[in-house]
């Protein structure tokens, strides 16, 4: 395939049979027209999303690198002869440039509004490194390490008077007790206040000794500080004038051949940094622009894990609420209504009845909707969403997987079928079987890990082993299969933490999870999270029988 093309044929990334057979629709970027209000809808689909792993697979296969993640784009869409094409964009900036050959260009801008906005790039990039630069000052770290010093000093010295304190002290109800009989009880005490004064004028020493060392670095420190401040509201004012330019630099054109600039189009002060930079933008202003006619689009994650743990390799994601949703009521304006086959589950049923339904959930997808637009696909609004499946209108997960790991996933129809299934999970009535692959070799051919977990607020979504503030977590653990440096497990979780597994794994075997982006290895290029529930063992809340289901790990 050669990358430095930007309109491809459909069949360049899936085979010719596939075209017609991957309808079935996963999300929808949707909008309302600013002048009809009128909804209007462009999907994702699964041959959508089959080019964009492809597209990734190119990347990879071409040894093409980024230092960080990157969001790729692909726009299928109709040319003037009514044939398949495919066109793909990146966000942002590709290693500082913001136009590679072969992909969507960025949204063009006004040149003399253009030229303004790299000069305040500029004068903000240089801030940023003056910033750095005074945070990062000599001085800084000697006033610190003396700081530390005198604090050392002072409190071995606070010690050290605290016990002379308590040995006058005694002294002093030892004296009171023998006043009748000691004639030099009195030059006793004096000599103890006596004592008592050299130990204040001791510690008002130190203090004055350091204050001579450490003031002089102080006031430096201060007036980096003072710097470091003005530069910070220097940054806010030429952040507000690029804000400014922004709104009349940059105009999208629509498919009804509207163009607005982009401050018109959100109607506010203030534009989040990057608006129109996004994959979604670009193409469908590409498309408009050429003549195209977008048929579906998909955005996905490659490389490695944003450093917050939320964009992975491989998954995909919808709009972005804060950048690119605002825009897609416009940018959709003028498209034609599409007729495309309603989305089912397509999702794996392993049991089902008037109360229960278990699904096989596949590494990648939401146990339940998230936070955000982006966070929408999931289980329950897949089942939702198919409009003859009444039953299904009320879904609810009764647990949850991470969304990288896959496998046995149980949702109840009704409210009384929830609470009774809750109440056998809080009650441990409930028995999950994982399996799961470690990088390296266990030790032990069976065991018991027992480390308390805390999700530390300063470190969401990773959770850390923590005696003070963590909850108690158990997780047994067996060998199936030592092989090639890994080592297959089978882990049954006594307790039901988030990431339990994960962290147990890493923390007390020592050996993070195959394909694990959040608490494994950074180079790892791996396709998924190498854990499965793969059985689960049950007593049916309402015809108490046993219930045991058990699926295939698909690694």
């Amino acid at each position: 395939m050669n990358l430095q093309t930007i309109l491809h044929s459909v069949d360049d990334f899936v085979k010719k049979e596939d075209i017609f057979q991957e309808e079935i629709v996963t999300y929808h970027y949707e909008g309302f027209c600013p002048k009809t209000k009128q909804k209007l809808t462009l999907p994702r689909t699964i041959l959508s999303e089959k080019i964009a792993l492809k597209l990734c697979a190119e990347l990879d296969k071409n040894e093409i690198k980024m230092p960080k993640g990157k969001m790729l784009g692909v726009l299928i869409v109709k040319d003037n002869l009514g044939d398949l094409k495919v066109i793909k964009a990146f966000s942002g900036f590709w290693g500082g440039k913001k136009e590679i050959r072969g992909w969507v260009n960025q949204i063009p801008a006004n040149s003399v509004i253009t030229m303004a906005e790299k000069l305040t790039l500029q004068k903000l990039d240089q801030i940023k490194y003056q910033i750095i630069a005074l945070e990062n000052i000599s001085v800084r770290e000697e006033y610190n390490n003396l700081e530390q010093k005198f604090q050392q000093e002072w409190q071995s010295l606070k010690k050290i008077h605290q016990v002379r304190k308590q040995v006058r002290h005694e002294l002093r109800n030892e004296l009171k007790e023998t006043i009748i009989n000691n004639s030099n009880i009195e030059e006793k005490f004096k000599i103890l206040e006596q004592e008592s004064r050299k130990d204040d004028w001791q510690r008002r020493n130190l203090k004055h000794k350091w204050q001579e060392i450490l003031q002089p670095l102080k006031d430096k420190v201060s007036l980096a500080d003072q710097e470091i401040r003005n530069l910070k509201r220097q940054r806010k004012e030429l952040s507000r004038q690029l804000q400014a330019q922004m709104q009349t630099a940059y105009s999208m054109t629509n498919f009804a051949g509207e163009s607005l600039s982009v401050g018109s189009l959100l109607g506010k002060d203030f534009i989040p940094t990057g608006t129109g930079y996004c994959c979604a933008p670009k193409l469908l202003h590409y498309a408009a622009t050429n003549n195209l006619i977008p048929i579906a689009m998909a955005e996905v994650w490659w490389g490695d894990t944003s450093p917050n743990g939320e964009k992975v390799n491989g998954h995909f994601y919808p709009a972005c609420e804060s950048r690119c949703q605002p825009l897609m009521g416009f940018l959709l304006s003028g498209l034609p209504s599409f007729e495309v086959r309603k989305s089912s589950a397509n999702l794996p049923i392993i049991y089902e009845d008037d109360y229960l339904l278990v699904v096989n959930k596949p590494s990648g997808l939401l146990s339940v909707s998230g936070r955000g637009i982006d966070k929408f696909d999931c289980v329950e609004a897949r089942f939702r969403q198919i409009p003859t499946a009444k039953s299904y209108n009320h879904l609810k997960t009764v647990h949850r997987l991470d969304q990288d790991t896959s496998g046995i996933l149980i949702l109840v129809k009704d409210e009384d079928t929830h609470l009774k299934m809750s109440q056998l999970f809080a009650a441990r009535e409930v028995k999950k079987i994982y399996e799961a692959v470690v990088e390296g070799m266990v030790k032990e051919d069976r065991g018991i890990i027992d480390l308390p977990l805390w999700g530390n607020p300063r470190s969401r979504p990773c959770q850390e082993v923590n005696y003070q503030y963590g909850k108690p977590s158990v997780t047994h653990f067996r060998v199936i299969e030592r092989r090639q440096e890994q080592t297959r497990l089978e882990l049954i979780p006594i307790t039901g933490r988030t990431h339990q597994l994960r962290v147990h794994c890493l923390q007390g075997l020592g050996m993070a999870i195959r394909g694990d982006r959040i608490y494994g290895k950074l180079e790892q290029n791996e396709d998924r999270l190498y854990l499965h529930a793969r059985e689960i063992i049950f007593t049916h809340p309402h015809t108490q029988t046993i219930i045991h289901l058990t699926t295939k790990t698909p690694f």
